[in-house]
Formats: structure tokens, C-alpha cells, sequence
């Protein structure tokens, strides 16, 4: 490609990196980010002006290759190099369990643990009265025993790993039995029989999408059968002519035939909703009580701690499970231990639960709570931003998320902001692109901020991002 004589004069007049080096604006960068990554981010700099002179070689644009121009370019790639990838934002989205921003909140008392155990040594199998090697399992077996009745529990990293573990040790090479209406896709595209192909179980589906009944069970099994399957749909609900089996009767028919009976519960929880106003939620401890073998749930759904996959049943098969290889490679970790012990503690009084669980606090709020965190908000942009948007509270309906209650509606107030001068879709992406970012929704050209998963904390930092992007 031919390139025009000015063009290449301006070429050459670009300064090199060591003369970006030696400039105070740059050493004074040196004091604050690494060497590596300060001259790494100056050739970046430099290959951009490069690159704008190229394409623009033909066109009259001024390309600025000043060094006051490079060094605050500089100042802000480094910014945004050393900015850690994975950070705190607000979420205004209203929806309480959001895969995307990272599930469920952790309670301060987890957090506290969390750091403890990541700060210090830690007994994670050392077993302290006896002076020898000990299980990672022990610190919060005996609690879930306490809290549900279970015989026996074991703890792996998520969910989807439980399952896997409870097919592959149980079930290899061999049946299990589930009801058609019952093969649940989860986030990511990751699915039930997928799971149980990767385990070696055969899968048997019976009975129809809307309809299973107990007969479709009791005509599938087979000497092949290892077990009788019953997968909790948590994440969607069929209405109309539908039909499945209560898990106490799908217990009996395993008596009968001597096979065991697993439930995956999704989101798990030990919490009975419906006392507070939501919708029936089977728990933990009932699904227990019915006659279940196995139980699997989440440990960072409705159970509002970290991401963990949950075991709990009889001795005899927790043993069998916790002995597979395999759990080697799905073990839990030390901080996901902290965390979820120290949640776990919390739930052996609800009520405190409640208060201290933040993924129980925000789905029992109050509207009236709401509505006050909603009229400071508006009352605080509306000092600062009337010229630039247009502001009011409105009615809106928070969701569960997670995968969770999906016919639960949460009455909530929001606050509504449609911007003057450019578009919603760039108010988003601004609110978006900030250090501390602010995520919402946009409905009716509006940019949607639902106030039941914002805390009051948050609110004047939403205030000076609002502020940063009118200034820009």
C-alpha cells in the first residue's frame, strides 16, 4: 500500500517507547503500575496512532500524535488494563439470583469466614483431637444432618456435579428411570441427559411432557434398573392437563421393588416460602421426610450460599458416592467450605436466617421498603439531573431468578430514567461501561432501575454514575 508523504512524515514523528519512558507524566506511571504493563500498554498506545494514520491516510482526518495526546491515552489504558476483570457492580435488574451477576449474595457471616479461612492456615483435614489427617466433608456434615434428617451428606462444587457423581457412582451401565416432562435443560445448555450420558447411565424416559403417572414408572423397570429418578422442574411449570407422581408414591413403588428413589431439587431450599407470602417450594427436609434415598440441591440458589452441589440421604449411598474417584475431581474447596458452613449455621434459627441471608432478606422484602429506597433515589437524581432526564417511580415485578419460582411474581418500584439529548441504549451502555457498573434493564424506552436488589449503600453510587455520564 502506498502511503502519501505527509503521512509517512508523521509516521516517523511518532516518539518511540523509550522516549515515552523517559517523560515525568510516565515515570510518575512507573510508581504505580508495573514496568511490564506500562510499556506493554505505551506500544499499544503507539500501534493505535499507527494504525488511525493508516486508515486515514486518504481521508482528511487529523490523526493527534502529540505527547500530551499519547501520555493521557496512556493514563487511560492503564487505567482500564489494571482494572481487574472480574469486579463489583450494582445490580438493578431486580432479579435477586442472577446467574449472569453472580447468583447469590453471601451473608456477612460468610464473608467473615471466608476471609479467615483465606488468610490463615486452616484445619481443612486435619483432625484436630486426634492429631492426624481428617475429612473436608466433616465440617459441615454434621450441620446438614442437624437441619434436614439426613443420615448422611456430602458436598461437591456444584450441583450439576452432584448429579453426575450420584449417576456415575450408582448408576454406570446401567437404568434410570425419568418422567419425560421431567428432562430439564439448565443455564448454559446443560441437560439432564447430557449429564447422565456422561455418567454411563441409560437413560428411560417415561410417561409424556405433560402427563406421568406411577404405572409408567412400575412398567419401565427392569433387572437393568438402578434407580427411580424424580427431577424438580424449578425452572419452568407446566399448566393445564398435567399429571406426576408425588415423591411419596414413587418411594413406595421403589420399596416394592427394592430400588432406591434420587430427587434433584434444583434449587434446594430448607425455607417453606409459602409462609411468607410465595409461592410452594418443596424443601430439603420434606423431600426427606417423603422417603427420598438421595437428595441434590444447590448450595448458591434459594439456599443463599456458595456454589456447591449438596448430597444428602442414606449412609450406605453417601459413603458409596463419597469413595468414587471422581469426587476427587469435584471436591469443594476450603473458601466455598467457610462460606457455607457459615450459612448453614444461620439457618438453625429462620428467623435470623431471614434477617442475614441476603438471597432471603431480598425476596421477602417489603414493598414499602422498596418504595422509601425508590423515592430517595428519585429525590437525589432529581437535584442533580432534570435538565438531562426524565425521572418518575413506577410499579414493577422483580423476579427469583436462578432457575427458581418461575411463576413467582415479586411486587417492587423502580425508578425510571429516559434520558434527553441520546438514547436509552447509550445511558445503558454507559451505566454499564463504568468502573463500579450499573446494570438495568430497558422497558418502554426507559432505563429500568428495580430498587429490590439494590441496597441502600449503593444508592449514592448510583447517583455519581449517573453524574459521570451526564459529564461525558
Amino acid at each position: 500500500m502506498s502511503v502519501p508523504g505527509d503521512t509517512n512524515n508523521l509516521l516517523r514523528n511518532i516518539p518511540s517507547v523509550d522516549e515515552i519512558l523517559s517523560l515525568p507524566e510516565t515515570q510518575s506511571l512507573l510508581a504505580k503500575y508495573p514496568r511490564r504493563l506500562v510499556v506493554s500498554t505505551i506500544r499499544q498506545v503507539l500501534e493505535g496512532i499507527r494504525g488511525q494514520l493508516l486508515a486515514t491516510n486518504r481521508q482528511s482526518v487529523q490523526v493527534d500524535t502529540s505527547l500530551d495526546n499519547i501520555t493521557e491515552s496512556l493514563k487511560e489504558f492503564l487505567g482500564q488494563a489494571a482494572r481487574p476483570s472480574l469486579r463489583p457492580l450494582i445490580n438493578a435488574t431486580g432479579v435477586v439470583i442472577h446467574t449472569n451477576l453472580g447468583r447469590s449474595l453471601l451473608a456477612d457471616a460468610a464473608v467473615d469466614q471466608m476471609n479467615a479461612i483465606a488468610a490463615s492456615y486452616s484445619n481443612l483435614e486435619f483432625d484436630l483431637s486426634a492429631g492426624q489427617r481428617g475429612s473436608r466433608y466433616v465440617h459441615v456434615e454434621e450441620i446438614l444432618r442437624q437441619l434436614t434428617g439426613a443420615e448422611a451428606a456430602l458436598v461437591v462444587n456444584n450441583n450439576a456435579a452432584a448429579v453426575l457423581l450420584v449417576l456415575d457412582t450408582l448408576a454406570r451401565d446401567k437404568e434410570v428411570i425419568v418422567s419425560r416432562g421431567q428432562l430439564v435443560e439448565i443455564g448454559g445448555s446443560f441437560r439432564i441427559p447430557d449429564i447422565m450420558a456422561r455418567s454411563g447411565a441409560q437413560l428411560v424416559e417415561v410417561g409424556t411432557t405433560n402427563r406421568t403417572h406411577l404405572a409408567d414408572y412400575e412398567r419401565a423397570i427392569s433387572e437393568n434398573t438402578a434407580f427411580l429418578m424424580k427431577v424438580h422442574t424449578s425452572n419452568f411449570h407446566i399448566i393445564g392437563f398435567t399429571s406426576e407422581v408425588p415423591l411419596a408414591d414413587l418411594v413406595a413403588l421403589g420399596k416394592k421393588h427394592g430400588l432406591p428413589v434420587v430427587e434433584d431439587l434444583g434449587s434446594g431450599c430448607f425455607v417453606d416460602f409459602s409462609r411468607y407470602g410465595l409461592l410452594k417450594e418443596p424443601t430439603v427436609q420434606e423431600a426427606l421426610q417423603a422417603g427420598a434415598d438421595l437428595v441434590t440441591f444447590s448450595g448458591d440458589k434459594l439456599l443463599g450460599g456458595p456454589q456447591a452441589g449438596i448430597i444428602l440421604g442414606r449412609d450406605k449411598f453417601i459413603r458409596q458416592i463419597r469413595s468414587n474417584p471422581l469426587n476427587r475431581a469435584l471436591r469443594i474447596d476450603k473458601l466455598t467450605l467457610a462460606g457455607l458452613e457459615a450459612t448453614l449455621r444461620l439457618y438453625l434459627d429462620e428467623e435470623e436466617a431471614i434477617k442475614q441471608i441476603p438471597t432471603l432478606r431480598l425476596l421477602t422484602r417489603p414493598v414499602s421498603e422498596i418504595h422509601k429506597k425508590a423515592l430517595q433515589l428519585y429525590r437525589r437524581l432529581t437535584k442533580i439531573a432534570l435538565d438531562h432526564l426524565s425521572l418518575q417511580v413506577i410499579d414493577v415485578d422483580s423476579q427469583v431468578g436462578g432457575g427458581a419460582l418461575p411463576l413467582q411474581k415479586l411486587p417492587s418500584r423502580a425508578v425510571a430514567v429516559r434520558p434527553r439529548g441520546f438514547s436509552v441504549t447509550e445511558l445503558e451502555a454507559r451505566m454499564r461501561s463504568l468502573p463500579r457498573p450499573v446494570i438495568g434493564r430497558i422497558e418502554n424506552d426507559q432505563f429500568i432501575m428495580d430498587m429490590r436488589t439494590v441496597s441502600t449503600e449503593e444508592i449514592p453510587h448510583i447517583v455519581e454514575a449517573i453524574k459521570t455520564v451526564l459529564a461525558a
